[in-house]
């Protein structure tokens, strides 16, 4: 009986290696179809991460056209009617959201659009709208008060060591002295700091603020001369 039942369990045991030989073939399956599931899942993957970049770069887009056209444009200085304060080349970041919040106020450097120079034109606020401006040789009134101009203080002090008027125009600058005259509403009278050569309100007359762009506020260019705009 011990015999008999030896054999069957050597009979039975002859035939795991069959039970083996499945599990080896199901395993062999898995391992086909496994590849397949994980190129899938790359791929998958893959288009998930073009379209998170694409999205990215759209909204990236969006917001260089929202800055470049309705926050912040990049204006470049022409000429030296601002001198000693700005100098022909430079690069600034103007800022044109600032008088849709609120009106400028004296000492702003703004730029503005001149449409029959077809040109932008970049000068100081000297008057605000009700302002009795009066300018005589380098001195400033405004409502009958005289005016500190931090701004020009060096080149003025410059000049009268030297025995002479800083805001020294020639006989044939016209209205080189402004005689206390008032500025209207939706105005601003401007100035460019070097008064001796400057094509600014005393020709063009006052500056209406839908003429307005907005605010110069940043030097970027050149890289020696990056910094913030200082105004009055």
């Amino acid at each position: 009986m011990d015999q008999q039942t030896g054999k069957n369990e050597n009979g039975i045991d002859s035939q795991e290696p069959v039970d083996d030989h499945v599990e080896h073939a199901a395993d062999s399956d898995n391992d086909t179809v496994q590849p397949a599931q994980q190129k899938q899942e790359k791929g998958s993957r893959a288009q998930k991460e073009i379209g998170e970049w694409v999205k990215a770069l759209a909204i990236a887009a969006l917001l260089v056209f929202v800055i470049r056209w309705f926050l912040f444009a990049p204006f470049i200085v022409e000429g030296e009617s601002m001198q000693p304060n700005f100098y022909t080349g430079e690069r600034l970041i103007v800022n044109k959201i600032i008088y849709d919040i609120r009106a400028p106020k004296h000492g702003e450097v703004i730029v503005f659009e001149v449409p029959d120079e077809g040109r932008d034109f970049i000068k100081r606020v000297i008057g605000v709208p009700g302002d009795k401006v009066k300018l005589e040789g380098d001195d400033l009134y405004i409502n009958g008060e005289k005016v500190d101009e931090p701004y020009l203080a060096e080149s003025i002090a410059a000049a009268k060591a030297n025995g002479e008027i800083f805001n020294n125009t020639g006989p044939n600058f016209p209205n080189a002295d402004v005689t206390e005259d008032v500025v209207p509403e939706g105005t601003v009278l401007a100035f460019g700091d070097n008064r001796r050569n400057s094509k600014d309100s005393r020709m063009i007359g006052y500056v209406s603020d839908d003429l307005i762009i907005g605010r110069a506020d940043f030097i970027f260019w050149p890289f020696d001369k990056v910094s913030l705009v200082k105004h009055g």
